[in-house]
């Protein structure tokens, strides 16, 4: 395993789409378990392929307490099947967005299809931050970061700074 590089907004990958896995091969789990590494290593809780420069549909997430044993999941191609009317709303953080957070709401419960590490179809009823997670992982595979629900005044806010933090050195 080998730690990655995380890609800073506002980095125009970052708002590329990724592309579907054909089949979860050693390359693919190679991959999530760089990712493993390389979220732990942030530390965060989730991490898109995207987030590393690379446009395949692939996340990794563990919401496990820092008490809890690690409880990963590694996920190619997932989708959404099902989502509750009921919403919740979390503070979210992103690594690409460092040191910046915001209330964002979402379903508080999602159904969610994916490929594992096995290539075997899985399908994850998820809840709290589990789904919150997975949510803003999927979003990242499509192009949007957790910013995009914000207004377009504090979205502006926070990418400035990002990009100056960028131009100083002080971050990636």
């Amino acid at each position: 395993m080998s730690k990655l590089d995380i890609l800073i907004a506002p980095d125009p990958r970052l708002k590329q789409i990724a592309q579907p896995v054909e089949r979860v091969d050693d390359a693919t789990r190679r991959l999530m378990d760089d990712m493993l590494e390389t979220m732990y290593a942030a530390p965060g809780i989730g991490l898109a392929a995207p987030q590393v420069g690379r446009l395949v549909r692939v996340i990794v997430v563990d919401v496990a307490e820092k008490d809890e044993p690690p409880k990963p999941y590694r996920m190619a191609n997932p989708e959404i099947v099902k989502a509750s009317d009921e919403l919740g709303i979390m503070n979210e953080g992103c690594l690409s967005l460092p040191d910046f957070y915001a209330d964002v709401e979402r379903p508080s419960q999602v159904t969610v299809s994916y490929v594992d590490e096995n290539d075997q179809r899985q399908v994850l009823e998820a809840e709290g931050m589990l789904a919150t997670c997975i949510q803003h992982e999927m979003e990242h595979l499509d192009g949007v970061l957790f910013v995009d629900h914000l207004t377009l005044v504090k979205r502006n806010i926070i990418l400035r700074k990002l990009q100056k933090a960028k131009r100083t050195g002080a971050i990636g």
